[in-house]
């Protein structure tokens, strides 16, 4: 090795080590931030260095090797750890503000031997300075630094555009998800799936395939138009109860079928169940051919509460053990409410047993009014329902 080469690489190596201990203190506290802005500063430096070759062929081994030797039982910086910091600077590069102003200096340098140095203060990498989000539309700038970085990884290696990569970075830091569960749900293609309802079927439900299905067959809003709240009476909406709601349903169950979905057969509204003498009245109760189980819909007329999944726990509990054929499958449950934050019901809905979701609805009363005079009203609904007989 020339001597050339081997002062760049110990320059290389001080650097990096330099950042390293500038960050250790606060890292050791746990300040994710600074680790992050470590990892970023020290893959800025390694990408301006070795994309242009300014760096020989196998210098992150070398230096990997040298800076192992320089801080005995160092962890995470092998010349896979390196790589990594690097693919984590080039993915988030739009979070360098300087990154436009280094490059172009890079490229205006004609020496295959020239070491770039990178954002400096006492020829020392500014971690503190490394990352800056300015002016970056929805970017989650509070949750991109509650991530840790192996999960950081997992996202900029599975998913490809910044919009997914949000959504992900969100779900993770919010509800503190493990490695394993992050890939789980991208996987899953949670972001695509953000329309169907939130639910906990695949936690559930033990026939993944089964699971897909049901996950399918829900959608997460419903356009009931055949209710009109304004038909009722001439009270405010807020004030009119499930029950109402329940027989507006009821009377039009053809129509609410058909937009519930496919495969529905009606068993009954108000339906009795007793157990140990104490009696339960779902609302809407259904069997799903293609799933091959009851499904209870629980309707609610006001914003989404954690004590309506205890609620249909209870009807789940006594479908399955005193309803359900052998045949069949565990019932699901539905609750189907005005409003929900899916973020929050997403959350909640996780540590239930019982395979259950949670949608929402719009009645005629919500809809533009431009959409409700382009619909038929419910007599000619009817009319065209009994047609298709």
């Amino acid at each position: 090795m020339s001597k050339s080469i081997d002062g760049i690489y110990t320059t290389a190596v001080e650097t990096i080590k330099t950042a390293i201990l500038q960050g250790q203190y606060e890292a050791a506290k746990g300040v994710n931030r600074i680790q992050l802005a470590v990892y970023f500063g020290i893959g800025k430096y390694i990408s301006l260095n070795t994309r242009k070759k300014f760096w020989g062929q196998g210098a992150l081994k070398i230096i990997s090797e040298r800076l192992q030797k320089e801080l005995p039982g160092l962890r995470g910086f092998s010349e896979n750890s390196l790589k990594n910091m690097r693919k984590f600077y080039e993915e988030w590069r739009m979070l360098d503000a300087n990154s436009a102003i280094q490059i172009a200096k890079l490229q205006e340098s004609n020496s295959t031997t020239a070491v770039v140095e990178l954002q400096h203060i006492d020829n020392k990498i500014d971690i503190f300075n490394s990352i800056v989000v300015r002016n970056i539309k929805d970017f989650p700038v509070e949750n991109f630094f509650k991530v840790p970085f192996s999960h950081h990884l997992v996202i900029i290696e599975k998913v490809k555009e910044n919009d997914k990569r949000y959504y992900y970075i969100r779900r993770t830091a919010e509800e503190n998800l493990s490695r394993d569960r992050l890939k789980q749900i991208i996987a899953e293609n949670a972001f695509e799936n953000q329309d169907r309802l939130p639910n906990n079927f695949a936690g559930t439900i033990s026939d993944s395939s089964l699971a897909r299905k049901a996950v399918m067959m829900f959608k997460d809003n419903y356009l009931l138009n055949f209710i009109n709240v304004e038909q009722i009476g001439e009270r405010d909406v807020a004030d009119v109860d499930e029950r109402e709601v329940e027989q507006q349903i009821v009377q039009n169950i053809k129509q609410f079928i058909m937009t519930f979905g496919t495969d529905f057969c009606f068993i009954g509204n108000q339906y009795k169940l007793e157990v140990y003498g104490v009696e339960h009245f779902p609302d809407l109760l259904f069997f799903n051919r293609e799933l091959n189980c009851m499904v209870v819909v629980e309707l609610k007329t006001g914003d989404f509460k954690t004590s309506y999944l205890g609620q249909l726990m209870g009807y789940l509990s006594i479908l399955d053990n005193k309803v359900k054929k052998p045949h069949e499958n565990p019932s699901i449950g539905i609750v189907l409410c005005k409003n929900a934050n899916k973020d929050y019901v997403e959350f909640v809905i996780r540590d239930y047993n019982k395979p259950m979701g949670v949608a929402t609805y719009t009645d005629s009363a919500e809809m533009p009014e431009k959409l409700r005079n382009a619909l038929p009203d419910i007599d000619q609904l009817k009319k065209i329902l009994e047609n298709t007989d």
